[in-house]
């Protein structure tokens, strides 16, 4: 039987298929972050057990740590967030796995430094106690969100039990428009079918718009995925991604690159293989997109009005009524980061709108960069100066204001635009009412006071 690119990575990690219907698959690579990862670590020194293979596993820090520029090693956003900064540090060390510390130069979203260090290439399983793993399908990698328990279960044997998903693929065809970007894609892709839409599907994305997309671009479309309540999402490795990974930190070097390129001529979905769900996605019906409720399905176009069968709860969460214009909302608050839209592209892309520009006096902007390299090299290109210029803060690497987790946050009743991923109640604080966009429309909206489309800035 024909195989789909998803069929040909499970096969190749299939360890043995139980009677149950579950199969055991074979886990290449384990990241951890400071928040969930402290458990899994520390729970395996307990035990006296040990990494199967420590040189497959990885740290970071970056969810609690703080985002303050100039911060301490031990420094966190969050009060008593620390314990999970040190707890994490000496379990790194005493399981001698690869940690990537609060001051490294490489330090960074996980999410974010993980395609950017090479650790996740086409091909390969890679599993971390985050749901939004699934980002890292953009490169060909089959990559999904676990909890602690199976972060700590991977470590030690190398292996998951995991039943096999049904298989959905998304085909965009055409071309996305000159200022249509991946963010909104995925907003009107989530729209169209539901929060629900992929329950536990593994997703592929496919088409002529999605092989136009950059790297950056894919892992943003691939990081809304969890979104769509999917298992996973995965994007055909090609040219665009090998151009990427050469030379990475853990990329594969001299020969064992040249095999691995190809190895990776294979990972692509045969033209009669089926899909339990194909659906077929226009370019040219995808415009500029925000969130208008609590769910990233709940969005229109940003010229449009919130639809007049709008779910209530979620209307008087949001302080809006059915009928409301977009463009109409004033903001208070504006947030560029995450492992969404965090990444050099993404501030570059706000960069441009607010060159020349000021931040309305009304609105607290605050940009985070999703790695240090992403922060050093917006630095060499001057992109802070036209953050700081416009009134933005601009931000040491982490998840910052992505979710609030205790600690520093926007004002109970700030209506936020944000470049993130999640838009429920409290996400980014108590109270707080974020509408999700890309990162060019939170900046278009953060000089002009409200939900503002860049093109009318």
């Amino acid at each position: 039987m024909a195989k789909t690119l998803f069929d040909k990575l499970w096969d190749a990690h299939c360890v043995l298929n139980a009677a149950d219907g579950n199969s055991l698959i074979a886990i290449d690579r384990v990241f951890l972050h400071e928040r969930t990862g402290s458990v899994a670590l520390e729970s395996i020194v307990e035990s006296g057990h040990k990494p199967r293979d420590p040189k497959t596993v990885f740290a970071t820090m970056d969810h609690i740590v703080s985002n303050k520029a100039g911060r301490g090693q031990d420094e966190a956003r969050t009060p008593g967030g620390d314990v999970f900064i040190t707890a994490t540090r000496e379990a790194a060390r005493k399981t001698g796995i690869n940690l990537i510390d609060v001051l490294d130069a490489d330090q960074g979203i996980v999410h974010v430094i993980s395609p950017e260090l090479g650790i996740a290439q086409p091909g390969l399983t890679l599993v971390c106690p985050d749901s939004h793993t699934c980002s890292q399908g953009a490169l060909g990698a089959l990559a999904w969100g676990i909890g602690s328990t199976d972060a700590e279960h991977a470590i030690v044997t190398g292996t998951l039990r995991l039943r096999k998903p049904p298989q959905m693929r998304i085909t965009v065809t055409g071309t996305l428009g000159t200022n249509i970007t991946a963010k909104d894609l995925a907003l009107h892709i989530i729209a169209k079918y539901g929060a629900a839409g992929a329950e536990r599907c593994a997703v592929e994305y496919a088409g002529e718009a999605v092989e136009g997309l950059s790297i950056e671009a894919r892992l943003t479309l691939c990081n809304m995925a969890v979104e769509f309540a999917a298992f996973t999402a995965i994007i055909a490795p090609d040219k665009k991604t090998s151009e990427y990974l050469k030379g990475r930190r853990f990329a594969p070097k001299g020969a064992a690159w040249q095999q691995a390129l190809r190895d990776w001529e294979d990972l692509f979905t045969e033209d009669a293989a089926e899909f339990d769900y194909d659906y077929l996605i226009k370019a040219e019906d995808v415009r500029p997109t925000v969130t208008w409720g609590t769910s990233p399905a709940q969005a229109v176009m940003i010229t449009g009005r919130i639809p007049d069968d709008a779910d209530e709860a979620a209307l008087s969460y949001m302080g809006l009524s059915a009928g409301d214009v977009m463009t109409e909302q004033t903001i208070g608050g504006a947030f560029i980061g995450s492992c969404t839209n965090s990444r050099l592209s993404d501030l570059r892309a706000a960069a441009k709108i607010l060159d020349g520009r000021k931040v309305n006096a009304g609105v607290t902007a605050i940009c985070v960069p999703g790695s240090m390299r992403v922060r050093r090299e917006a630095e060499a290109e001057g992109l802070d100066e036209i953050f700081r210029e416009a009134g933005f803060q601009w931000g040491a690497a982490g998840c910052a204001f992505c979710f609030y987790a205790g600690g520093e946050t926007f004002a109970p009743g700030t209506r936020v635009i944000s470049s993130t991923n999640r838009n429920f109640e409290g996400r980014q604080g108590p109270d707080v009412r974020t509408h999700l966009a890309s990162p060019a429309i939170v900046a278009a909206s953060a000089v002009a006071g409200h939900i503002c489309d860049p093109e009318t800035l």
